[in-house]
Order: C-alpha cells, then structure tokens, then sequence
C-alpha cells in the first residue's frame, strides 16, 4: 500500500513501483522511526530483549510492552521499504506471548525458556507455513539444543499456529517450482563447491552491516537521525533497482518464474547486498531472515549462470543451484542449518532437491563456524559487548554471585601485629591465609605456611604483619560473578581470596577458595546438563533441602547461601 503496487506483486519484485513514493516513502519512514526511538528513550521505557538474548541471559523473562512495540517498529519499516523481513517481529511477539503465559504459570526457569522457544518457532512456522521448519527454528535458535522435553510444548505449538492459519487463510506455498529433481552423483560437487562460495558471501552480508553502523556513527548527526539518513541512501539506490526495497520474500518465487541475465542478477545482488545493510545498520527494525533468503537466491543463480557458461550442460541445473545458495546463504547468516533444509523440503517437497540443499547448508555453515564464529544475530550481540555464542543459559553465572559463595569467617589482623605474635596466634593448621588491615582497609595477605617455614635464625624481630602482606590488589566484590572469580584464581594463583565490601572503603567480610568455587561451579554446570536431558535430581529453580544440601556438598567448603554459617554456633 505504502508503494501503490499492482494486485499480485510484492514490492521486492520491483514491478511497476511508484517512483514517487520511491523519493518519499524510505525516508518518511526513518523519520518515524528516530523520533519514536527518541521518545521511547525520553520516558525511559524498557530496553527490547530478543528471544536468544531472553533465553541466554534472562531465563527465558521477556516485556511483553517492550515487544510489542519492536513489532510496531517493525512493520513501520516492512512500510517503508527497508530491506528487512516481519520474521524478527513474528519470532519477538510469538516469544514475548509465551513468556508472559509461562510467567503467569510461575514456570521454573529451564520450562520458561522452552516456552519461548516454542512461541518463537510457532510464529515462524505459520509464517512459512512449515510446521518443521519453524519446530527446528526454535530448537537451534532459541532453546539451543533438541530437548527431549521440549519436543512436546515445541511440536504443540507449529502444529496448533500452522493448523489456526491455514483454518483462517488459505495460505501460498513458500516455493513453487514445478520440477522433479534427480541428480548425477558428480552433481553433488557443484553443491559443495556452492557451499564455499556461500560461506564467504555470508559473512560479507554480517559484516557489512557493521561497517554501515561505524559509518553512520561517523556522521556529526543525532543517533535519532540514523534511520532517516539510512532512507535517503536506500532511495538513491532504489531509484536506479527497485528491487532492493523489501524483504526479498515475494521477489524469491518471481526470480525462478523470470529468469534475469547474469548481468542483471549480479547488480541486483550487489544492490540488495548494500541496501540490506543499510537498512539494519542504519536501525530500521527486523530481521535478516527473508533478505537471507533472497539473497542466496541471487547468489546461486549467478553461480549457475556463470557454471553454465563453463560448462553449458550445468544448466539444467539452474533452478536446483538456487535452491542450494539460497539454503547455505540463510543457513550460515541466521545460524539455523536444520531449519533451512526442512523449509526446503516443506516447500517443495522433494527429497533429492532437499539433500542437494543440505550438502550447500552444511558446508557453509561449518565454514562460517569454524572461521567466523557467529550467526548473525550473536555477531549483533557481540558487537554490543554481549558475550552470546548461542542461546544456551549463562544467566545463572551472573545469578551465581561472590555474595552467595563466601564464607563469612575470615581471619582478620592488625597490619601492627609482629611476626613473632602471628606465629603464636595462629599455629600451623589453624588457618591457611590471614588478611592484613590497616585502619580497616584491605593491604594485603599472609600465607600462614610461609609464615611459619622462615629460616631459623632469620631476624624476625621488627617485621609485622604490613612488612609481610602481599597481593594488595587480589581481592573479590560481593557483586561479582563466579567466572570473575576462576580467572582471578587462574591469573594470580591464589588458592584463597579475600572478598571486600567495596574497592574504596576495602574492608574485608569474607572469603572464597578456588577449590570450592570450582566445585560449585562444575555441580552448577552438571544440573543444568542434567536439566536439559529431563534426568535432574533437584529441578532448577527449586533449591534442595538443608539435608539434600549437605550431602551434595559433604566434601566441600558450604557456602553462606547454602548452609547454615560454620562459625555460626
């Protein structure tokens, strides 16, 4: 509508477009969008948490205000023209809606983050209309793992959202080709070298988005302006190509109907590459997901165009070539291999076809893996300094705090105190490391051992306990997290730490040792591991009995939150 397009064309296919909505629309649309982000910042509305970022970081709790609001953001910019797809909006509200209902329910954190799972993969499923596709969109994207008891809530939810679509529209397959598919085992080769070439186009499209950003932060403007900046860039190259404007999820099914020349794909490629980063990096709102898509296309068919330039009997294998770039292209940016061979096999229902895909897909995917490291929504993360590979829980570590592990008894002296006096107070055995304070401040530590083994003979007589401090500036808040605490057990080789009330008045509250932060640790890895394969003792987010806890930790140091203090009788 915002384009005034014919009956039966989307606005990525480029067909009779209106040039002067061209001019206006893009740019009217950042507009919007800046000034809405500059007011949502003015009241201070809640920051939008994504599922993968939910499920990582948050145990599954998502706003469902804030959500709703991205997928107003969101069609704001499918209107405008940006180069971005709805499926970041379907997977956001799908996502928030379950984790409000799970968050209604009181569920326990390992059953909320399935539930968003499940919400996320139910919008993609009715999106697509592929109930498998979408099941495996939310396993490898959001819950990230295949659970065995998350299969139900998952399979429930595509089952339930594809049959509720289908009963209210009467839905087009995704892909139309019209073709049967057999192939020459040599044929298989061709995939694979698609593959390569498809893992390198892939982390071009990621990390194109980010120059376009470091580009945009260079302009002496107000962020707010950055969409509205990303429009007029987009309407120039629109003007000359209309179809970079849109997802590309129309102009995929047109592209295999209407074959265009090579020259023709390869500026549209190169176009839509651009204006796809433009419109992400420049802070228009969804996703990569249909742009992937559509971009793969592009790409395998100028790779078949160009196979079959070399070897023209290659050309009966156009339409299969584009299928595979397609796959591969959106398998390695979304980060979702299995979900991409299931769409395949969803749309057009053909087996050979399906693993000539997966050959593509799982090339270029391992590639991206191994030598990029990201998908494109954990380079996002990373580039805000989030440290998400994928969405599998690290929440609980920053849950997990020095406060809850230390011990509440540490051996505290006067920094005037003689070795000679030490020596006598604290015989070998009564303690490891003593903490040294002057005036009430932390200044450093004494092993007890070392102490105790200096040389006889040695003149002892005016050394104190300041003289004989050491590591002053190894110590732990009571805010920090336990992986804060192993690299600082692992970088100064201190097998007990002093735990500070703050770094400026530094007075010393507790303790922590190395040996029972890692315990705590790897017990804490194991019931999630545990968790995840439906056989944990104790559920996560239910804490054990005093009884239960005590046993688990016979062996080890109990800490405050978990016992009753030692020192406490």
């Amino acid at each position: 509508m915002s384009f005034n397009l014919p009956p039966g064309y989307s606005l990525s296919t480029g067909v009779d477009v209106d040039l002067l909505r061209i001019l206006f629309v893009p740019l009217l649309g950042g507009l919007a969008l800046g000034l809405g982000a500059l007011i949502v910042r003015h009241f201070g509305a809640r920051e939008v948490v994504d599922p993968i970022e939910a499920n990582a970081l948050h145990g599954g709790r998502m706003s469902l205000p804030a959500s709703l609001r991205l997928v107003v953001a969101t069609l704001v910019s499918n209107a405008s023209g940006a180069a971005v797809g709805m499926e970041a909006g379907y997977s956001q509200l799908g996502a928030s809606m379950f984790s409000f209902l799970g968050s209604r329910l009181s569920l326990r954190r390992a059953d909320q983050r399935v539930f968003v799972g499940a919400g996320a993969a139910a919008a993609i499923a009715a999106a697509f209309d592929a109930p498998l596709a979408g099941a495996f969109y939310g396993f490898e994207l959001i819950i990230g793992t295949y659970m065995t008891r998350a299969l139900a809530p998952v399979a429930v939810a595509v089952l339930t959202s594809v049959l509720a679509e289908r009963a209210l529209t009467s839905p087009e397959p995704f892909l139309a080709v019209g073709q049967a598919f057999h192939f020459k085992q040599s044929v298989y080769l061709l995939f694979a070298l698609l593959g390569i070439f498809s893992a390198g186009f892939s982390i071009l499209a990621m990390q194109s988005v980010t120059w376009v950003e470091r580009g945009l932060r260079r302009i002496p403007l107000p962020p707010w302006l950055r969409p509205a900046i990303g429009g007029i860039f987009l309407t120039q190259l629109a003007v000359l190509i209309p179809q970079v404007l849109g997802s590309g999820h129309g102009a995929i099914q047109y592209l295999f109907d209407h074959p265009w020349p090579l020259a023709t794909l390869l500026t549209i490629l190169a176009a839509k590459l651009a204006a796809s980063s433009l419109s992400v990096g420049s802070g228009y709102r969804g996703g990569m997901f249909s742009s992937s898509l559509f971009l793969g296309c592009l790409f395998g068919a100028a790779f078949a165009d160009i196979a079959a330039a070399l070897v023209p009997r290659l050309g009966e294998h156009h339409a299969a070539l584009m299928m595979v770039g397609m796959g591969s292209v959106a398998a390695a940016v979304i980060g979702a291999p299995l979900t991409m061979i299931f769409l395949v096999l969803e749309g057009t229902g053909d087996f050979p076809m399906t693993i000539a895909v997966m050959v593509g897909v799982i090339i270029s995917s391992s590639i991206v893996r191994l030598t990029f490291g990201y998908s494109f929504s954990t380079w996002r993360f990373h580039q805000r300094g989030l440290g998400i590979h994928s969405p599998h829980d690290i929440g609980w570590i920053a849950d997990l705090t020095i406060a809850k592990l230390m011990r509440l008894d540490p051996k505290i002296v006067s920094a005037e105190i003689t070795a000679q006096e030490l020596r006598e107070q604290y015989p070998l055995g009564s303690a490891k490391r003593i903490f040294v304070q002057d005036g009430g401040k932390f200044i450093g530590a004494l092993d007890l051992l070392a102490l105790h083994d200096m040389r006889r003979g040695q003149d002892t007589t005016d050394l104190t306990a300041k003289d004989l401090a050491t590591a002053p500036g190894s110590f732990l808040l009571p805010g920090q997290n336990i992986r804060t605490a192993l690299m600082l057990f692992d970088e100064t080789k201190i097998e007990m730490l002093p735990v500070l009330d703050s770094p400026t008045d530094r007075q010393v509250i507790g303790y922590v040792t190395e040996a029972y932060a890692l315990k705590h640790y790897n017990q804490e890895l194991e019931r999630r591991r545990d968790a995840d394969m439906g056989a944990n003792l104790f559920p996560i987010g239910e804490s054990p009995s005093p009884a239960d806890r005590k046993a688990i930790y016979a062996s080890g140091q109990p800490a405050s939150s978990d016992l009753e203090q030692p020192n406490s009788d």
